[in-house]
Formats: C-alpha cells, structure tokens, sequence
C-alpha cells in the first residue's frame, strides 16, 4: 500500500505524546491465549516509536480474556468473583509477556492497574499524573490497565476504550490509537452487511457516528459504540482517535507516518484547561440540577458560574463537593460541575439570589452553587 497522506491526519502524524490500546480479541488471537507473535510486533512498532522520539503509553486488555484460557473457561462469567479470579491469573502472564518483549530493546515497562477511584479523586488523579509522567520522562514504557481483580461494577470505567481516552486526558496526549480486529468504523455492520463501507474520516462529536457503531465481542466489553464514545472523550483534551485494526503489519508506524488507515475521528474543538478536562472526564454524578432557560443560555453562552437563581429543582443526595450534573427543563445535558452546596442546603436557596444565601442558611460558603473554574459545559 501506498504511504497516502489524508486531510487530517497531520495532527496524527506529527503527533509526540500517544496512547495506544489493543483490545482482548487482538491480544488473546480471539480467544486462545495471550497471542505472543502478535504482542511481539506491536512491541517492536511501539520500540521503533521511541527511537523516533515518540512517547507511547500502552493500554492494554486482555487480562480477563488471557485467565479464562488458562482456567479453561470458555465464556465470559457474569459475577464479579469469577471476573476478578480471571483477571488475577491472566494479569500475571500479560505482564511477562510485555515486559519481555520490550526488554528485547532495552526498554522497562511499568504495570499500572486503575479504577474509577483513581480518576474520579482529585488528589488521585493528580498523583496518577504525575506518576505517569514521570515514567515517561524516564523512558518508561507504561503499562495501563483497568484493576479488574478489585473492581466493581458501580466504580469500573466499563471498557478499556474508556480508560485509554481518559489516560489521552490526563496525559494530554496528541492522539489516541485504539488497535481492534476490525479495519476501523463502517457505515453498517460489515458482518451482516457485505457492502458496507469503511469510514475514513469523521468529527467525534458527530451523533451520526453512534448509530452505526455495534456491539462488543464475546471476549471484552466494549464494542464500536464505545470506540466512538472514546473518541469523543479524548477530544476533549484535543487529541485525535484512530481506529485501526491490530493485524495490518506495522501499523503504528504507518499510522505514525499519515497513512490512510482505519478511521480518524477529530476533535472540534481545542484543548480545554486540564482541570475541566478532568471535570468532562468524571463518569460519575451524584445528582443533577435543573436549570431555567436563562442559566442555560448564561452557561452556554458566556461560561459563566452557576448561581442558585437559575436553578429550578435538584434530585440527589450529594454534599459539597460532589460531582452534580446540569441537566435543561427537558433532562438534556447541559454542563456538570463540583457543588459548593450539599443537597439539603442546596434546596434551601434554589431560585434565589446569592445575596440571599447568608439570611436563608446562616452562612455564605460561596455566592455560587458552582463556580465557573470547577464547571464544565457539555
């Protein structure tokens, strides 16, 4: 194949800072163990990278996948325990295979295991950052995945698309390359539709993008719907996605060079300050707050802090501090924030004036339910 340069892959080609995740089907061979032949060659691309000069932080599945063939299980188990023993036995042997195959180039590989916790904790996500980038200052080659022998359903990220976009976030990362065994994003499902057609280039925020996207695989958890939901997650720090499939040969390095390959989704807009990014990347809320058509157009318009005078109604039982969504008089998003109000007090001073809040509660912690600096607009 030619080396294609196509509009918009510049940003992709002149990339520094990259996140590379390869899905549990690439990295098991669909299903019969950890595929050494195959995480060899995606070493040896990733090691080319760093001679370039490129930094890469690795996000890996496949420690699931890679404990059921050693336990001989041959479908996914739905409880929690069984799901944290496959990850305990497969975590094991998906290290040593990384860690001997970039030991080949005289790279070191760290392990890094997240949950939720870690990101949605303002102090943890800052000492992640820092840890992180601090290996890769280093030359470390980090490698990160979801603490699946721990984690639970009501604190998991849900797939790895999501934690590599949120890694592209915490590290700003120029670009997020998700590896699947599929040539990237087609407008139909090209396993019931033979005609379809392979999507080279779109907007990550295009609605459109979801409607097309399918289902996971027997194997992980996300599918191409959580593909294009990363991607749009990763814009919001201004990195570009491209979804690509993992078995082309030397695909990173093609990618890396501005070859048309699989699908590049764009960000819109430019990099957000890092603490927004934080904010947008907080999957969980603990309430919402139903705002009135002017604090809509304030919040939109200007960027502005939210005061309790555009507030309508709350649900929740949230205190201060705590993630609350903001959501219009038809429940659509309009932006989530940190609450300078616990629910109880919140309700008190909801529709009133900020010069009012001190009389109402006895005290004034702030004349704003959120303030502009923890409050991002969707």
């Amino acid at each position: 194949m030619s080396n294609e340069r196509a509009p918009g892959r510049e940003a992709l080609a002149g990339a520094r800072r990259v996140v590379v995740k390869i899905g549990s089907a690439l990295l098991t061979n669909d299903g019969r163990d950890l595929d050494e032949a195959a995480i060899g060659g995606w070493v040896d691309q990733i090691a080319e990278l760093h001679r370039r000069g490129i930094e890469v932080i690795l996000v890996s599945s496949g420690a699931v996948a890679a404990g059921m063939v050693r336990l001989g299980w041959r479908s996914r188990p739905s409880t929690v325990h069984e799901l944290q023993a496959a990850a305990a036995v497969g975590q094991n042997g998906l290290t040593e295979c990384y860690e001997g195959h970039f030991a080949r180039h005289g790279l070191i590989t760290a392990q890094i295991l997240l949950t939720h916790d870690d990101l949605s904790n303002r102090k943890r996500y800052l000492n992640a950052r820092s840890a992180l980038r601090t290996l890769v200052d280093l030359r470390v080659v980090p490698v990160i995945n979801e603490n699946d022998t721990v984690v639970t359903d009501e604190i998991r990220f849900g797939d790895n698309d999501t934690l590599g976009a949120l890694v592209a976030n915490l590290l700003e990362a120029d670009a997020l390359v998700i590896l699947t065994d599929q040539e990237g994003l087609y407008d139909a499902d090209p396993r019931y539709h033979p005609g379809a057609r392979l999507i080279n280039e779109g907007r990550a925020g295009d609605p459109a993008l979801a409607a097309v996207a399918g289902t996971g695989g027997a194997l992980g958890r996300g599918g191409m719907t959580t593909k294009v939901l990363a991607a749009r997650l990763a814009a919001r720090s201004g990195a570009v996605t491209v979804i690509a499939s993992g078995r082309q040969p030397e695909v990173l390095i093609r990618l890396s060079e501005g070859e048309r390959l699989g699908t590049l989704l764009r960000p819109e807009q430019a990099p957000i300050a890092a603490r927004k990014r934080w904010l947008a990347g907080q999957l969980q809320v603990r309430g919402s707050l139903t705002l009135d058509a002017g604090a809509v157009k304030v919040l939109r318009g200007r960027g502005s802090s939210l005061l309790p005078v555009g507030v309508k109604a709350l649900s929740g039982n949230f205190v201060r501090g705590d993630m609350v969504v903001c959501v219009d008089e038809h429940g659509e998003r309009i932006a989530k924030g940190l609450v300078n109000y616990g629910a109880e007090e919140a309700l008190k001073i909801l529709g009133r004036s900020s010069h009012q809040i001190e009389s109402i509660l006895g005290y004034m912690e702030a004349p704003e339910l959120i303030h502009r600096d923890n409050l991002v607009v969707l």
